[in-house]
């Protein structure tokens, strides 16, 4: 429709400017143009002044050439549009396209210059009802990745070991036999509750916001898993709900989104904090392998007793150690360090005394030789004699030092004598 009419007003206005010239000069012959100059203009008009767009409708008169092209109409109650599909735009299945197919196809408007037709320039093919949700999706998903809904830091972060775990799904699907079973293989001791809702069909997302509601409100989960079995883009709907997707964004609670199969994405799993290929994914996400968490304690108990013998070990040798210092630092042992060095002390001084008398004694000897030898004594040994005077003890070392009828004492070697002198003779006599 809007390209019949832009195409209408557009060539509309293109012969009122050639009328106005044919009007105005008198050489509207000479200015005429060709057919293939008309359609060339035309052509270019239409492709500047109309944008790419999507138009639906159903196929007919599909021609498959040897060229690979398809050429076909598309056409509503209406009205009808000539279409070629060339070779080098088509991706995905075409053989599969037939008349009669409803289809949304995206394009440009153009004229086939040769025929003066105007026709539009195919560059993709949908179904139409899925190619409509496709937009839908991509409009939803593009709004709310601008609001910061699939920020990364808006993600909540799993439990390690999952205290209880709840599940939003049908009770009837495939998708929570799944996952039961993957948790009863993997880690059967934590409980799991289950919080029924449509997951298909229009009542699926308001169910499926009242059992999250019911979850956050209970609060007996710390990790919820949402999602389904696979299915088509219309029976995964449910989960690209924008409510939902607010719901999911706000709640407390990590949730696992698992819908569909590994290739489905959905809305729920852009804004879910953490995203599941299947159900059974998000069953062996949750919660760990109770062997490989059992061979990770029997490790972790290893390692404790280990540690704790060597720190028993270790506080055994401090205490030997604190012992023995206070031990040296009572007062028994302090006195009886006094007294061992007091007798130490004692040994030492009456060694030293020892010595010292000893070496006075070798000293004295010495000294004694010494004076022995110039001693009057030795003198007297060699058969000399001192005489003294008997009343004074003087020394007599002349003869007239003394007076006959003197007394005298004569010192020998060995004993004295005792005399009187009874003449005294002078040297000079």
């Amino acid at each position: 429709m809007y390209a019949d009419e832009f195409f209408g007003k557009s060539f509309a206005a293109f012969v009122i400017l050639v009328s106005m010239e044919d009007s105005g000069q008198a050489d509207a012959f000479a200015s005429a143009i060709t057919v293939s100059q008309l359609n060339r203009q035309a052509k270019t008009l239409l492709e500047s002044g109309l944008a790419r767009l999507w138009v639906e409708g159903e196929i007919s008169n599909l021609a498959r050439p040897a060229s690979g092209h398809l050429y076909f109409s598309l056409k509503d109650k209406s009205a009808q549009i000539r279409a070629a599909f060339f070779r080098t735009r088509q991706r995905g299945p075409t053989i599969g396209l037939k008349d009669g197919d409803q289809v949304l196809v995206f394009g440009r408007v153009s004229i086939y210059e040769a025929r003066g037709e105007y026709q539009l320039i195919v560059e993709q093919v949908e179904p139409a009802g899925e190619g409509a949700l496709k937009r839908q999706f991509e409009v939803l998903k593009k709004m709310l990745a601008a609001e910061g809904l699939f920020g990364e830091d808006r993600k909540q972060d799993l439990p390690a070991l999952p205290v209880c775990i709840g599940v939003i799904t049908s009770p009837t699907g495939a998708a929570i036999r799944d996952i039961i079973s993957v948790l009863g293989r993997r880690f059967p001791s934590i409980p799991v509750i289950v919080y029924p809702a449509a997951v298909q069909g229009e009542a699926a997302p308001p169910e499926l916001i009242a059992a999250l509601e019911t979850a956050i409100r209970r609060d007996e989960c710390d990790v919820l898993i949402m999602g389904r079995g696979g299915g088509s883009l219309e029976d995964l709907w449910a989960f690209n709900n924008e409510e939902l997707a607010r719901a999911i964004s706000a709640c407390p609670i990590p949730i696992v989104s698992a819908v569909g199969h590994e290739v489905d994405f959905t809305i729920a799993d852009f804004v879910a904090d953490l995203r599941a290929p299947t159900p059974s994914g998000a069953a062996e996400i949750v919660v760990p392998d109770r062997a490989d968490w059992l061979r990770t304690i029997n490790s972790l108990a290893a390692r404790i007793a280990r540690l704790g013998r060597r720190a028993i070990e270790d506080r055994g040798q401090t205490l030997d150690w604190l012992t023995r210092r206070l031990a040296q630092s009572s007062p028994s042992a302090m006195l009886q360090r006094s007294v061992t060095r007091l007798g130490s002390l004692r040994r030492r001084l009456s060694a030293g005394a020892r010595r010292a008398v000893a070496n006075n004694i070798h000293r004295l000897e010495l000294a004694m030789r010494g004076l022995h030898s110039v001693s009057p004594l030795a003198t007297l040994e060699r058969g000399y004699a001192i005489v003294e005077d008997a009343q004074s003890g003087k020394v007599l070392i002349s003869a007239t030092d003394t007076k006959p009828g003197s007394d005298i004492r004569a010192r020998l070697a060995k004993g004295e004598l005792l005399a009187t002198v009874t003449s005294v003779k002078d040297n000079n006599e």
